[in-house]
């Protein structure tokens, strides 16, 4: 048994940014959405967890390839390469989607904390906020990186619940797969929702900068924009984790379409209006163990997804003019750079201050993002089959054919959903 743990401890240590991104995916935003999708449709959208996985693999293995080889995020990279205008089309998509995304996530967290640990919701969204700042400016990366990674691991309550609460197997397996689908725009919102909360446009950017800041913590470069000297064993062992990220990421996102769909769906809960509604659900239904494993996982999976969106919203900000930038730096070295973090998570924390329905803005937030991934998707298949970008490291058939297959499934998606609105 003793063999056993030490051969997972040392293949976990061996994860890095692939894997921290992948977590980081099934942030309170994708637990709203995951859970509003299990208790709209049941388990009649498990398919898509098992549809997802490649098209997240091959989208964000070229970002991190893009990262590793050019010694660059993809707004550098953009910057570098591509003209100003697509530039700043993506990073304004990026930092409102962040912007919008952070103020939902800390919202629903502070929610959840008042809670279970009671204390007034403004006490709580103060709380996360400041804590999430100082982690980001005052920690140095090399702790920072761990401590996302392990915070990942609070995913694995979803799990749990998932088997705590009795399913039907039979229809588990049935829509796992064979996909479902219903032509109607509520099936089709929940859809552009799920897809833009599995294939985020921050996760592009993260990811990218994240290989940079490996590849400084090893000593092999010393900046971003210098070009390292990758080798293909590398290349590799990204792509491996990167693998282990997005599958960890859509097992979770399965657990949570069980939890909702055995215990909501089932019972006729279907419509789902604060997070409370969701775990205080589970309670009589599940037990309290459910109950509170699934609150403690948005608390625990906010405060390391959070960071990444603040994080990956600095990143594209300092690139795009120049600025000093990496978690690596002290913060009188990246001004810039930590402020925008800074301002990110501000500017969201004072959203909740309107009274916006959280999980609505949870939802909604991950309908933005999945528009908003379609024209990004597009810019990163360029860039990661540039030659002067990725040099002799350009992206393979298969995975181009799966991420141009990802952008086209993802558009008619978004185009079906706006054709709905406006007839309706």
């Amino acid at each position: 048994m003793r063999k056993i743990i030490r051969l997972i401890a040392s293949k976990f240590a061996r994860l890095g940014p692939g894997f921290v991104t992948g977590a980081a995916d099934d942030d309170p935003s994708g637990v709203a959405t995951y859970s509003i999708a299990g208790a709209q449709f049941g388990y009649s959208l498990n398919w898509l967890t098992l549809f997802l996985t490649p098209m997240m693999i091959s989208v964000q293995e070229m970002c991190g390839r893009i990262g590793m080889v050019s010694g660059m995020g993809l707004a550098g990279s953009i910057r570098k390469y591509y003209s100003k205008k697509l530039l700043i089309f993506a990073l304004s998509l990026l930092i409102i989607a962040n912007t919008i995304n952070i103020g939902a996530d800390l919202g629903i967290m502070a929610a959840s904390m008042q809670m279970v640990l009671r204390l007034p919701f403004f006490f709580w969204l103060i709380f996360v906020t400041v804590f999430t700042i100082f982690l980001e400016i005052f920690v140095s990366y090399d702790k920072y990186s761990r401590y996302l990674k392990w915070m990942g691991l609070t995913l694995l309550g979803y799990g749990i619940t998932a088997l705590i609460v009795k399913q039907d197997w039979l229809s588990v397996i049935k829509y796992t797969f064979i996909p479902h689908i219903e032509f109607n725009i509520k099936y089709v919102m929940i859809l552009v929702g799920f897809l833009g909360t599995t294939i985020s446009p921050y996760l592009f950017f993260w990811q990218a900068s994240q290989e940079v800041e490996e590849e400084i913590k090893e000593g092999k470069i010393t900046e971003f924009e210098e070009s390292p000297t990758i080798l293909k064993e590398e290349i590799h062992h990204m792509q491996k984790d990167t693998a282990a990220g997005m599958i960890f990421s859509n097992l979770i996102a399965f657990a949570i379409l069980l939890t909702t769909s055995a215990t909501l769906f089932r019972n006729g809960i279907h419509d789902i209006e604060t997070p409370q509604q969701v775990a205080l659900s589970l309670r009589p239904l599940a037990g309290d163990s459910a109950y509170l494993l699934f609150t403690f996982g948005i608390i625990g999976i906010g405060l390391q997804s959070v960071p990444v969106l603040a994080g990956s919203a600095a990143y594209a900000f300092a690139e795009s003019f120049g600025f000093k930038e990496g978690l690596a730096k002290k913060f009188t070295e990246a001004k810039a750079f930590y402020a925008t973090i800074g301002f990110a998570t501000t500017i969201g924390a004072l959203m909740n201050l309107l009274g916006i329905n959280a999980i609505k803005a949870l939802y909604y937030s991950a309908i933005l993002n999945g528009i908003i991934a379609v024209p990004l998707i597009a810019i990163i298949i360029r860039l990661a089959d540039d030659k002067r970008i990725v040099g002799l490291h350009r992206t393979n058939k298969v995975s181009k054919i799966i991420a141009w297959i990802t952008f086209v499934f993802m558009t008619i998606a978004v185009v079906l959903m706006i054709g709905g609105l406006i007839k309706k």
